[in-house]
């Protein structure tokens, strides 16, 4: 530009002119100084198109007009302020920003765990503790109960829910119908008796909850489980508690030892009828075994003497006739008696030795 300048003045230098309105001698009045020609070429029309998209790109990145809803997740659109009755799926999603803005809320499965003392994974995302659950029970005693309760937001209502109930819906929903129902149940309890009736504490536990949720609008939370983990008694409930089950455990032992007496007693009974029934089937089995043989001689004797006959009789006398007339051919001293009527000899006597004498019958 300062050379464009330069070379302006020079030309109207060596034309004469200058720059004086003086007489010169001139016949002419020379003209008046002019502005330059400015020249603003940036390189051509692709180098400003670039640099008017690079703009662009630049306003779109700060303004971010755009969102992504991860799975498991829910989008909330508001514009100007006002929520939108659908949910944004997962996705991407485009918004007009500063008029719009997108909340995304959690639908995966969270935990909420009453209990006495903080666990290690109580930090842990979606996993949330809270004290146990202290109430009064029948009586009035103190009892400290100890719940998981798993649950998710019901996606298909997510922005009703958190249009009515705000973003700590959880702290609105859950923890005040959990509190209730568990104290509506332990108070018809004694606390004695509480761990008596564990499982039908927990269904009523249960069955209250699920109910108290459900009759809520839209239904905002869809319960996964819910698990009675411990009851706390007083220590001196605690105490009196386990001297009954003590004494219950020793009269069940008692009684334990009556019955095996008396199974023993009843094992001892059947074993002498065992053995006295032995005794006279072995007695009976003598006797009969004696009447057996009895009979058995009867018979045979009554067969022999049936077939006794006089000349079996003279042949029998003749075979032991024949060994006495063998004996005195070695003792010819002896002397043999025949009794009347040819039966067998029924004495003998050994003359040679008065002391050794024989009786056979």
């Amino acid at each position: 530009m300062a050379s464009d300048m330069n070379d302006y003045f020079n030309k109207k230098k060596s034309e004469g002119g200058g720059f004086n309105n003086s007489n010169s001698g001139g016949g002419n009045t020379p003209k008046g100084p002019q502005m330059p020609n400015l020249n603003f070429n940036f390189g051509g029309g692709k180098a400003a198109l670039t640099y008017f998209f690079i703009a662009i790109v630049i306003m779109l990145v700060l303004a971010k007009p755009f969102i992504i809803i991860q799975e498991g997740e829910r989008g909330i659109l508001s514009t100007n302020g006002k929520y939108q009755e659908q949910a944004l799926l997962p996705g991407l999603h485009f918004i007009i920003p500063v008029i719009q803005k997108v909340y995304t809320v959690d639908t995966k499965v969270r935990i909420i765990n009453y209990a006495s003392r903080i666990e290690t994974n109580s930090n842990a995302s979606g996993i949330i503790t809270k004290p146990a659950i202290t109430i009064l029970d029948k009586r009035g005693l103190p009892v400290s109960i100890e719940l998981t309760v798993q649950y998710r937001l019901n996606a298909q209502f997510a922005a009703q829910t958190i249009s009515n109930w705000g973003f700590s819906w959880e702290d609105k929903i859950i923890n005040p119908v959990v509190r209730d129902v568990v104290r509506n149940v332990i108070g018809k309890y004694d606390a004695e008796s509480i761990p008596m009736e564990r499982n039908k504490i927990a269904a009523a536990i249960e069955l209250g909850i699920e109910k108290s949720i459900k009759s809520l609008k839209n239904s905002p939370v869809i319960l996964q489980s819910i698990q009675l983990r411990d009851i706390i008694l007083p220590a001196k409930v605690k105490e009196q508690i386990e001297r009954v089950q003590l004494a219950k455990q020793q009269v069940q032992q008692a009684e334990q030892e009556v019955q095996r007496a008396k199974q023993e007693a009843l094992k001892r009974a059947a074993e002498a009828r065992g053995i006295a029934e032995k005794a006279r089937i072995e007695a009976q089995g003598k006797a009969d075994a004696v009447t057996i043989e009895a009979d058995a001689n009867a018979k045979a004797n009554i067969l022999i003497a049936k077939s006794l006959t006089t000349k079996l009789l003279q042949l029998e006398q003749m075979k032991v006739q024949n060994k006495f007339n063998d004996a005195l051919r070695v003792n010819k001293d002896a002397k043999i008696f025949l009794t009347p009527g040819g039966s067998t000899p029924n004495i003998w006597v050994d003359t040679k030795d008065v002391q050794k004498r024989t009786t056979a019958r």
